[in-house]
């Protein structure tokens, strides 16, 4: 790069970029100049101005003035007329594109694998395969060369490329740890009132069986009255959420042999270490994980409502010193002014001794974060210009804000140190949080594990739960196979996904809170359940459609 974002933000260098959109394709729409032999870059650089429609921040106060974007655009030599939305976005899309009143790009839609092949295929969106060169985007095609698992993710059923990456690989390589786990391996972190357990002269649980005396100790004794004064019967011995993302249930069920998190691809769905995958809600070990739970929760143990609160109503039970057991990522978060009473629990071992957490996929690496049209005159102008986007400190900037604003000192290393907390009420008369909100960039942007280390400093809440995640919770884990979110699906594999997944889901759910609920079920229950799955929720064509998948994506990865 000739010249860095920072050196020419320094220099106040900015160009203006108007905020209106001209119809049927903008700047490249009247002249569509040379046409690229199918496989090769267009050679066209005549078009300089390019309209874009995109996706922003609800906070966002739009992208005609962003310092950061202005500054990239007088380096690539280019104009982008920017038509921002945070509302009626997927509207706008849908009628532009069903009109063919191309824009030049879409940036920050979020455009599905299906909607990217389907938009591919007809012509709407051009193939960016072969512009990820050198030539055309040294940065990426860096990128692309040193992680092939990236490239695999973006790379569509026919073998093209219709959108450009993002993702965050917010992971413990960003922390200094030798192996890289994504912050999302495992979303439950259990909890327990250790000053509860010492009133009693009780240890802490390292088996589900002795979280059961544990359990029904603290209710026995009404510890929420006996030791923090409240009304008698308030005790509420374990409460969480059912099914969800960081505080479900899901992490007890460990002691059966699974953890079937929410995530995103299809939920209950395993990837075994011989690279078979299978659904857990079917086996064995689950229909005997809710029948042991169920006596929990009939005796009381559960709390009532863990099938319909909110977060907000778990977090206010628990602040108010109600709760003996809980599920969340930061006990001192969940907890309140109670925090320093509780400690993480272990992962517990069942009846049988075993235990076993299914880990999870991170983010994942989306390719729906910026497509370019037909319409586009000049494709390698306009991805020139992307191409900034992925060097480290420009990221930086776009995710967070610009250096001056977010940013504001190195440390010895020469690492990026954001804005605290206080430093941004003070100078600003508004949260970190809301800074950031009001200065970020959507759109393709490529956040890798090391950044953390060469280039910005991780926030601190996420340092926090990486070392947590790294140094408790791992050392449970004995397998970390799991079924890649990156997987890519063909057209008719999808068009399966979507006549089933939703109804699966349903049914599964639907059953597992009635059972654990009600008790159950019964072999008559049990062989019901497992025949309406196979015969009215497709589990069987599911199961073919994620296998095949898996299946392609790794020998993608082992060429």
């Amino acid at each position: 790069m000739k010249k860095t974002v920072k050196m020419l933000l320094c220099s106040a260098l900015a160009v203006s970029m108007a905020a209106s959109l001209t119809a049927c394709g903008g700047s490249g729409s009247s002249d569509t100049g040379e046409t690229a032999a199918p496989g090769e870059a267009n050679a066209d650089t005549s078009q300089t101005t390019f309209d874009i429609i995109g996706g922003m921040s609800a906070l966002s106060k739009g992208y005609q003035d962003n310092t950061v974007l202005n500054a990239m655009a007088e380096e690539a030599g280019v104009t982008i007329n920017w038509n921002t939305m945070s509302d009626s976005l997927a509207e706008q899309v849908n009628i532009r594109i069903a009109g063919q009143e191309l824009p030049d790009a879409f940036s920050a839609v979020g455009f599905s694998n299906y909607d990217l092949t389907r938009y591919g295929e007809d012509g709407t969106f051009i193939d960016l395969t072969p512009y990820l060169t050198e030539e055309y985007m040294p940065n990426l095609a860096k990128i692309l060369e040193e992680h092939p698992n990236i490239k695999s993710a973006i790379t569509m059923s026919d073998g093209k490329i219709y959108g450009l990456p993002a993702a965050e690989q917010m992971g413990t390589a960003g922390i200094g740890k030798d192996e890289d786990y994504s912050i999302y391996t495992i979303p439950q972190f259990s909890m327990i009132n250790k000053a509860w357990l010492d009133d009693l002269g009780l240890e802490v649980p390292t088996t589900l069986d002795e979280l059961h005396t544990a359990l029904k100790a603290f209710k026995d004794n009404d510890m929420s009255a006996k030791y923090y004064g409240n009304d008698p019967g308030t005790t509420i011995p374990m409460s969480t959420g059912f099914d969800q993302w960081c505080w479900g249930q899901n992490i007890f069920y460990a002691g059966f042999g699974f953890t079937n998190w929410p995530n995103d691809v299809i939920n209950d769905l395993r990837l075994n270490d011989d690279g078979k995958v299978d659904f857990v809600c079917a086996s064995d070990e689950y229909r005997n994980a809710i029948t042991y739970f169920h006596d929990w929760y009939a005796e009381g143990l559960m709390d009532v409502e863990m099938f319909s609160q909110s977060d907000t109503q778990l977090m206010s039970k628990c602040q108010q010193g109600y709760v003996g057991v809980s599920t969340w990522w930061y006990i001192e978060e969940l907890m309140g002014d109670y925090a320093k009473d509780y400690v993480f629990l272990p992962i517990l071992d069942g009846p049988d001794g075993t235990h076993n957490v299914t880990v999870r996929t991170g983010g994942g690496t989306n390719s729906g974060q910026l497509s370019i049209t037909s319409a586009c005159k000049s494709p390698a102008n306009l991805l020139k210009f992307f191409d900034l986007w992925y060097e480290p400190e420009n990221v930086m900037q776009l995710q967070y804000g610009p250096i001056g604003v977010y940013f504001n000192e190195q440390d010895e290393n020469g690492v990026w140190l954001s804005i605290t907390e206080e430093e941004s009420q003070a100078k600003y008369n508004k949260g970190a949080g809301e800074l950031k909100g009001e200065n970020e960039v959507q759109g393709p942007k490529l956040i890798l594990s090391d950044y953390y280390s060469t280039t910005f400093k991780m926030e601190d809440r996420a340092i926090e739960r990486l070392t947590d995640l790294y140094d408790f919770w791992m050392p449970y884990v004995s397998s970390t196979t799991t079924y890649p979110v990156d997987c890519v699906y063909t057209k008719d594999e999808l068009d399966t996904i979507d006549m089933y997944k939703s109804d699966f889901e349903s049914i599964v759910a639907e059953n597992e809170g009635l059972w654990l609920r009600d008790g159950g079920p019964d072999d008559a229950a049990w062989q019901t359940y497992l025949d309406t799955l196979n015969n009215n929720c497709g589990m069987g064509e599911l199961q073919a459609v994620y296998q095949a998948a898996y299946d392609r994506y790794a020998a993608a990865q082992a060429e």
